[in-house]
């Protein structure tokens, strides 16, 4: 039987973050069911790079979102990897939604998030034209970059570290070993395979729930429940007034509607939260009306015909109410050594990946000492 190190199941940009942090240090195989990396949540999104700004204090989420922001600036600059540090423009259109900004600003703050500013009246009309607000908030550290290139960049430091990444391979089955480590079964296009590995990683993204149910000694009640939530994107074609991002105070389930820019200046507004119960990217162009008069409540001047349909992307929810923060388990939860299973990363995973990645070498050595 083949043995290595290390197997990373599932190729978005957190998998590909974790192998390519763990290959510096062990032989790693990545494997991925699909024909490509990065086919699902992580080149379905805004391709923004957070501030840090939303998350409770004491979360992963706010822990590694702030960590993974700077990590991702420094690798993007080491890489070249194209990216806009363009700001946000966090906007409030009632004196209750300025209340929100406020507090907002505080929770930044807590997070380690020290730069955002509210801006003066000249200030808003400069950075966020013919909006319909009566205050902004700015974030300077908010950017956006090129998805692509980041998760290819992270197939480059695998391979230069002699890793392996191995496409259209889908996980089977697990089993701890009693000397240590798994017996694992994949099938490679269609046949079935065999390996031993030391360390296993679940970065399964919307499928790991699924792979945790496949790993012989993972009870049930550590694998959390899985809600796929739909969000879709409308692009807007023309002119627009917009340098930098422009948000309404968030929502439940998400950041509300907001106006993103690709870095060649592409404005598109979304996502939108639908709970769906199966897997499927389908748009619906009859959600053009709600997007236009969620719109129109902070862009009285947007044009309706300009909106067309776009894309859609899914959220791992583990939850259908309530904040929901992102889950690294370790062997403290599951009980088998050498396991990592990542639950609900969802927003801000592809800023906080970096970050999640080292956590998971830190608990990978906390368990095998």
């Amino acid at each position: 039987m083949e043995k290595v190190d290390t197997l990373v199941i599932g190729a978005g940009v957190i998998g590909l973050a974790i192998a390519a942090r763990l290959s510096q240090h062990s032989e790693v195989i990545l494997i991925e069911q699909g024909h490509h990396f990065g086919e699902h949540s992580s080149s379905r999104n805004s391709e923004v790079i957070h501030a840090g700004i939303y998350y409770p204090s004491a979360s992963l989420k706010a822990q590694t979102c702030v960590e993974g922001k700077a990590k991702l600036y420094q690798h993007c600059e080491a890489y070249a990897i194209p990216h806009a540090k363009i700001g946000k423009v966090l906007t409030a259109q009632t004196p209750q939604e300025e209340e929100k900004l406020a507090s907002l600003l505080l929770q930044a703050q807590n997070n380690g998030v020290d730069d955002l500013y509210w801006l003066s009246n000249k200030e808003l009309s400069q950075k966020a034209p013919e909006l319909n607000t009566i205050a902004g908030l700015y974030s300077p550290s908010t950017g956006i970059l090129d998805s692509h290139q980041f998760m290819l960049s992270l197939l480059g430091q695998l391979e230069r570290n002699q890793g392996q990444y191995v496409p259209c391979t889908t996980f089977l089955a697990a089993t701890p070993k009693t000397g240590g480590g798994f017996s694992v079964t994949l099938s490679c296009d269609g046949e079935r395979f065999e390996l031993h590995c030391h360390k296993l990683v679940n970065a399964g993204g919307l499928f790991a729930q699924k792979n945790a149910s496949l790993i012989e000694g993972v009870v049930p009640i550590n694998v959390p429940p899985l809600h796929f939530c739909r969000g879709q994107y409308f692009s807007y074609q023309g002119k627009h007034p917009f340098k930098h991002l422009i948000y309404p105070v968030p929502e439940e389930h998400g950041l509300g509607i907001h106006a993103t820019l690709d870095l060649a200046g592409q404005l598109r507004f979304g996502p939108d939260t639908h709970f769906i119960n199966e897997l499927n990217y389908d748009t619906d162009a009859n959600a053009i009306d709600t997007f236009y008069q969620t719109i129109k409540r902070y862009w009285p001047q947007v044009d309706k015909r300009r909106l067309q349909v776009d894309y859609a992307g899914i959220r791992p929810k583990t939850q259908r109410q309530g904040q929901q923060d992102f889950q690294i388990e370790g062997a403290q939860r599951h009980g088998l050594l050498g396991l990592i299973n990542l639950f609900g990363i969802e927003s801000p995973g592809l800023t906080a990946s970096l970050s999640i990645a080292d956590k998971v070498a830190t608990q990978l050595k906390a368990d095998l000492g």
